[in-house]
Order: C-alpha cells, then sequence, then structure tokens
C-alpha cells in the first residue's frame, strides 16, 4: 500500500537535493508546549536547516482571541509569511524539531489559506541532524514576496459546527491527545479545563501515526491504515480533528490527508475551548 498523496511528505535526501532550488522555501515551525521549558525559538537560534525561516505559530494567529494560536486573518498571514519570502509560486517544505506537532499546524494553515504547494519533512530537525546534515545558527534575509490567501472554510471548524455535530453526527470527530486525557484520566496542562472528550469522537493519539524508531518519521501507509481501520474511522466519510489547541489535531489530518482524504477539517479552539467552557456536553467513557 503507498500513500494516495505522497507529494506532502517529502523526505530528507529530497530536500537535501532540492534545498537551493530557486522555488524551494523551508520553514522551522518548531514548537513546545506551554508546560515545557524549550522555546522554538531558541532551538531555532541554536541550529536550523540552512536557508529556514522561523514561523512562530504562537504569533501568527488571531491576537484578539483568548484562545491560543488560532488562525489569524487572512490580511495578517499574507503580510507575516510575505515578509518571511513566502508567497505564491513557492514550493514550501516545513519541520519542526518536536515529533512533526507544529510543521503539520503550518502546513494546515498554509492550506487553510489557499497555498496547497507545501509539505512536511518526515523525520524533521531530528532526522536530519541523525544523518549529519548540515546546520547553521544564522537566520536568512529574505526578499519579501507576493501571497495571495483564499480561506477555505472546508478545513476549520469552530464551536458552533461541533456542537450542532453533537445531534446530527454527520462528521466523524478524531481526538489527538493521549488516552489518559480522552479518557479523562489525566490532568488537562491548562489550568481550568475539564476532563473528558466531545460526545462520538474517537481517539487516535498522534504519535500512533508516527514511528519513534525513524525520528518520528511517518509510519508507512499500511501501518497507518490499520490504525485508522482499529479505531473505526471511515476515511470516506467527513472527519473532524481536535486536540488540546488544535497542534497536534493537525498531525491526524496531514496523515489522513496522506492516506486520501483532502479535506479533513481541524477543530481550531480544541479542547481548550471546549473543556474550558460550562456548557459543552462531555463524556469520560
Amino acid at each position: 500500500m503507498e500513500y494516495v498523496n505522497p507529494e506532502a511528505l517529502v523526505s530528507t535526501e529530497w530536500l537535501a537535493a532540492h534545498m537551493n532550488a530557486p522555488d524551494v522555501r523551508i520553514v522551522d515551525a518548531t514548537w513546545f508546549l506551554p508546560s515545557d521549558e524549550r522555546k522554538g525559538r531558541d532551538i531555532y537560534d541554536e541550529a536550523h536547516i540552512p536557508g529556514a525561516v522561523f514561523f512562530d505559530i504562537d504569533d501568527i494567529c488571531d491576537e484578539v482571541s483568548d484562545l491560543p494560536h488560532m488562525l489569524p486573518s487572512p490580511e495578517k498571514f499574507s503580510s507575516r509569511v510575505r515578509k518571511l519570502g513566502l508567497g505564491d509560486g513557492n514550493r514550501i517544505v516545513v519541520y519542526d524539531a518536536n515529533m512533526g506537532m507544529a510543521s503539520c499546524r503550518v502546513w494546515w494553515m498554509f492550506r487553510y489559506f489557499g497555498h496547497e504547494d507545501v509539505a512536511v519533512l518526515d523525520g524533521g530537525l531530528l532526522k536530519w541532524e541523525a544523518e549529519d546534515r548540515p546546520t547553521e545558527d544564522l537566520p536568512p534575509v529574505p526578499r519579501e514576496r507576493h501571497f495571495t490567501a483564499r480561506q477555505n472554510h472546508f478545513l476549520a471548524r469552530d464551536i458552533e459546527h461541533m456542537l450542532a455535530n453533537c445531534d446530527s453526527a454527520k462528521e466523524q470527530v478524531v481526538d489527538a491527545r493521549s488516552p489518559g486525557r480522552f479518557n479523562g484520566t489525566e490532568d488537562e496542562p491548562r489550568p481550568g479545563q475539564r476532563k473528558g472528550h466531545i460526545p462520538g469522537s474517537v481517539n487516535i493519539p498522534f504519535p500512533k501515526l508516527m514511528d519513534p524508531k525513524r525520528d518520528w518519521a511517518f509510519r508507512p501507509a499500511d501501518e497507518m491504515q490499520t490504525v485508522v481501520d482499529d479505531a473505526g474511522l471511515d476515511l470516506k466519510a467527513p472527519v473532524v480533528t481536535s486536540c488540546g489547541s488544535g497542534v497536534t489535531a493537525s498531525v491526524l489530518a496531514f496523515g489522513f490527508y496522506l492516506l486520501g482524504h483532502k479535506e479533513v477539517a481541524v477543530y481550531d479552539g480544541s479542547w481548550t475551548e471546549w473543556g474550558g467552557r460550562p456548557d459543552t456536553p462531555i463524556t469520560l467513557d
């Protein structure tokens, strides 16, 4: 079994051979959970793939919302990525140094704003460095490039959609959090969050799609499909992914894209929004 959409995932070998191509742009999206003392920008400043610009999901976001790293306006997204030298006609390759979490989020963001020529580096910086490939500690000076934002609203869901879906069950909801968080046996990392999951949702912890023995590269298509089948998920039907704050939900969306489901939506507010409200239904079993 092969990936249906293999173009979304590039190998370290491919990037090493194409990193100096005039249409290729490299993006470092390293990000860590708030409970982690590490900062993505610090990791980038220490070492990054030559030519990579830093994409901060906590900066390129909706600054008005009290929820973390929500999608920004198309105007803000266009302005920020243009200054990073990312624009129309570019082949954008995104990576990170933390299990592909934020690289998949940034991949999803570019697709949401209409840029389809974007891919994730398989294994990210961990695999790149494990193979002794070059890094640098100085940021590039990008030349601004025009970016045309065209929102694809099919790729995102808000809380009104999710509440309505609790009644209609038109879309399958898949939660990327750990089993303990999904079942309410673990504390949430953000204070004030209730425990449990959205009624009717199923749990596929995002690391299940990845292979820790290969620097957290994505599993082959047949292994990934087995994970999907074991969860009782039908990728021919509508799917919405959720997690803690819309980041690792994007890992599931990316994995399902590789398997052929191109319009998996992400619930942007995810559990930070759902579990932080007193009026949303929650299940523990």
